[in-house]
Parts: C-alpha cells; sequence; structure tokens
C-alpha cells in the first residue's frame, strides 16, 4: 500500500465530506477511495471513518490521524519544493479560485490574461459567487472574500483593504438635498443592500473622531448586489454606499456625487481563505501574490486605510 496516497486520499475525502465529490476532484472512481479507506483502515487497525446513508464522519482515532496527515502531506511537499530544480518548482495544475461576483467581474477578470501569460501552466477554474462556499468540500484551493472574518478553520491572509464612498446621483440631490451630518442621513432615502445569504440588511458604518458610527438606513428599493445598488444610486432612488472602485469613473464624469466625505465609511478588509497546509503549493503562493500585487497598485484596494 502506498501510504502517502493513502493519507492524501483519506484527506480528500474528509475534506469534501463525501466519497463521491473526493472521487470527482481526485479524477479517480469512486470503488478506488473505497478501497484505499478499506485497506488504510485494516493496515491501521482502526476505523478512521463512519459511514451511514447521509453522514460521513470522523471516529476520535479518525480526528487524530487527520491532523496528523495534513501536517506530514504539508511537510513533504514543503521538503520537496527546497530540492527540486527550477523548472519543477514552476506553478502548475489546476487551480480552482472562487471570487465574490463583483469583485471577480470588476477587478480580477479584466486583468486574468495576465495572470495566464506570466503562469502558462496553470488552469484556472473560477467560480464567481456571493454565498458562503465550503472550501474544502467543493475542492477548492483558495477564495477572495471581502469583510471581517469569521472563525474557521480556514487560514486568510489580508491582500487589500477596499474603501467605501457615500454617494447619490445629482437628480437625487437636487430632489433631497444634500445630507451635511450623519444625523441628517434620517431624512433621507437609500439604497438598502442586504445579505444574500441571510436576509439581513447591512448597517453604514462612518469614522468619525476615531470611531466608527453604525446607522440602520431605509429606502425605496432594497438589493443584494453590489452592481445592483449602484444602478440603483445611477438612477436616483436614493443614497448609496458603494465600494469606491465602482463609482470612481462615475463620480469623474458627474453622474454620482460624493456626500458625507468628511465621515468616511469604514474600510473592509480583503482576504484571501485557504485550507491549512494549502498554501505551501507554488500555485496558490504565486496567485495571492498576484492579487496582491494587482490591489497594490489601487488607491482604493490597497491595504492602509
Amino acid at each position: 500500500m502506498d501510504k502517502v496516497k493513502a493519507m492524501q486520499t483519506f484527506v480528500r475525502i474528509v475534506e469534501a465530506n463525501s466519497f463521491s465529490k473526493a472521487a470527482e476532484t481526485l479524477d479517480l472512481p469512486r470503488a478506488s477511495l473505497t478501497a484505499t479507506m478499506k485497506n488504510l483502515e485494516a493496515f491501521l487497525g482502526t476505523q478512521l471513518l463512519q459511514r451511514t446513508t447521509r453522514r460521513l464522519s470522523l471516529t476520535p482515532d479518525g480526528a487524530e490521524y487527520f491532523k496528523k496527515c495534513v501536517e506530514i502531506l504539508g511537510a513533504i511537499e514543503e521538503s520537496e519544493l527546497l530540492f527540486l530544480g527550477p523548472d519543477s518548482k514552476a506553478p502548475k495544475g489546476k487551480l480552482r479560485v472562487d471570487l465574490p461576483g463583483t469583485v471577480g467581474r470588476n477587478l480580477i477578470l479584466p486583468h486574468i490574461a495576465d495572470f495566464h501569460a506570466m503562469y502558462p501552466e496553470v488552469e484556472l477554474t473560477i467560480s464567481l459567487t456571493d454565498r458562503l462556499v465550503d472550501i474544502m468540500q467543493e475542492g477548492i484551493d483558495c477564495a477572495l472574500r471581502v469583510g471581517r472574518l469569521q472563525d474557521s478553520s480556514l487560514i486568510g491572509r489580508q491582500v487589500g483593504n477596499m474603501r467605501f464612498v457615500t454617494c447619490a446621483a445629482p437628480s437625487y440631490l437636487a430632489k433631497y438635498g444634500t445630507p451635511t451630518s450623519i444625523s441628517d442621513l434620517q431624512f433621507h432615502q437609500s439604497i438598502v443592500h442586504f445579505s444574500g445569504r441571510t436576509g439581513r440588511a447591512f448597517d453604514w458604518e462612518f469614522v468619525t473622531d476615531q470611531k466608527v458610527v453604525k446607522v440602520e438606513i431605509s429606502g425605496p428599493v432594497a438589493v443584494n448586489d453590489a452592481d445592483a445598488n449602484v444602478c440603483c444610486a445611477l438612477q436616483g432612488l436614493g443614497l448609496a454606499q458603494s465600494g469606491a472602485y465602482q463609482v470612481r469613473e462615475h463620480l469623474k464624469s458627474g453622474a454620482l456625487v460624493e456626500v458625507l466625505g468628511e465621515w468616511p465609511p469604514t474600510a473592509m478588509p480583503i482576504s484571501l481563505l485557504y485550507p491549512q497546509g494549502r498554501m505551501a503549493s507554488p500555485k496558490v503562493k504565486v496567485f495571492a501574490s498576484w492579487i496582491n500585487s494587482l490591489f497594490e497598485g489601487d488607491p482604493d484596494l490597497q491595504q492602509r486605510e
């Protein structure tokens, strides 16, 4: 029995929480994974996985063995990279990346040909979604996320900092006036942006006297998409709080006007998430470095607030 291959198979099954999904990402028949696990458990003399028709879970021994496998496989990959020649270290193979829809369409995909030119042997599979993706279960190598990270078994590396702007169309300001303080917002209509996952509306946040002030807003239209938020603002339906990168051209043209500039909205961190040990992979490393350099050149996305 190839012990390293058996460890890799076991880790992928646990990450995917499914024999079928693991087989799909490993490009192997499901029966091959079943046989590998049977042989591995027989060799170790203990049950690693509890399988039912609906659930797959680790036994206590399986949980301990999984932790050791992740450490061992990570150490093997790091050790190999130290001694392989330059050509062998070149990133290659499939790289599965998940991006938020608006960020992916506006910031990443317009430059993706540059990444391909730099790393032609990396085969990118890019998904655009704002849903809460289970990175390990779906076999994703890394995912870009905007906002404060929740407690997770994943590792997060900050690659940028998104600046926001409060703005409105001239037609709206002509009709309702321009707010001159945060307290004025109670007299104005706003475009409500709500979470597609929870359905909860996002409060607006402002920085004043080095403190964060939250404001609950309301208005005639509610959307769960950042591009839709800007689209509604352009039509004069209300004030909007949007990513600065999304509205900078509209601000230059005069289609939108910044308001409450003395009280900037709080910036949000942009992070690249990946499973433990995955950053040792050359293809994930170069993608993270490329994203970081891409954002570093943009004043609306730089690390500093």
